[in-house]
């Protein structure tokens, strides 16, 4: 069975050297969001996409939520992704005169002031440094026009009273494991972080951290998908090693970590 990547993303990186979520893509995992295609759904919901609205998302990965999006018959939309595998893979998926999937990065797009009604972005600002996710948040709000909507998917830590100590340890294994920085905020500290950028924040949803559980596996790759992974896993130690090694840290730190869907409005 092979991956369903025509574009392997991380081209050129050994196995034990590539970030955790594109060994997960090259071995035929589609959906690389904490809380799964429930939270991604559930955002999508929120921000409520119909035809007039003009779509920025960020980060589009393997392209699953573009393609969701894209159902939605936007007026325009437009991916920002920076790694050029990844955005071959999403520019596959468009085929409308106002759609387009242009590389560069979600803190500096490039795009015009209020070119947007909606943007959103998963499984990304987790990555990166509390500087760079200001940054990020920022940009949506200069891109998105008054009464545009801003949507998140991220990992969170699952209290606000964690000590610095836990936080410390829980961002160590989880960039140990996935060989990429990883810092999750709380709940609170990331409605904090879009309401101190400008925004009103208007929905949170939350789910469990699962990402390489049975049963979260077959809810977001259906059974014939979940089993392609389960082969691919079982077909190269090297990448069966790895997962089993982010599965094990994932289920360690299971209390501390939780995902979070959130919206917020631009007045």
């Amino acid at each position: 069975m092979e991956t369903i990547a025509t574009f392997a993303p991380g081209e050129g990186l050994k196995i034990e050297k590539m970030p955790g979520h594109w060994v997960l893509a090259r071995l035929g995992k589609r959906v690389l969001r904490p809380g799964g295609m429930h939270l991604t759904r559930r955002m999508l919901e929120a921000l409520g996409i119909q035809h007039p609205d003009e779509v920025v998302e960020f980060a589009p990965g393997m392209g699953v939520t573009a393609r969701l999006t894209l159902e939605l018959s936007p007026l325009s939309y437009t991916a920002v992704e920076r790694d050029e595998a990844a955005a071959k893979i999403v520019g596959s998926y468009l085929r409308g005169p106002r759609q387009q999937c242009v590389l560069g990065n979600a803190s500096d797009t490039g795009l015009p002031d209020q070119c947007a009604t909606v943007v959103y972005g998963e499984a990304m600002l987790t990555m990166q440094t509390d500087e760079t996710k200001r940054q990020i948040v920022r940009e949506a709000h200069r891109l998105l026009k008054s009464g545009g909507r801003y949507g998140i998917h991220e990992m969170c830590l699952m209290s606000d009273d964690l000590d610095d100590n836990t936080k410390r340890e829980t961002e160590r294994a989880l960039t140990g494991v996935v060989h990429h920085g990883v810092r999750p905020l709380a709940v609170s500290e990331w409605r904090s972080l879009l309401e101190s950028e400008g925004f009103k924040v208007q929905s949170v949803d939350m789910a469990s951290m699962s990402l390489l559980e049975p049963g979260r596996l077959i809810s977001d790759e259906g059974f014939t998908g979940a089993l392609r992974f389960v082969v691919n896993v079982l077909r190269d130690s090297e990448a069966r090693r790895r997962v089993l090694e982010m599965r094990s840290t994932f289920r360690r730190y299971r209390a501390q970590l939780g995902a979070v869907a959130m919206t917020g409005l631009k007045p």
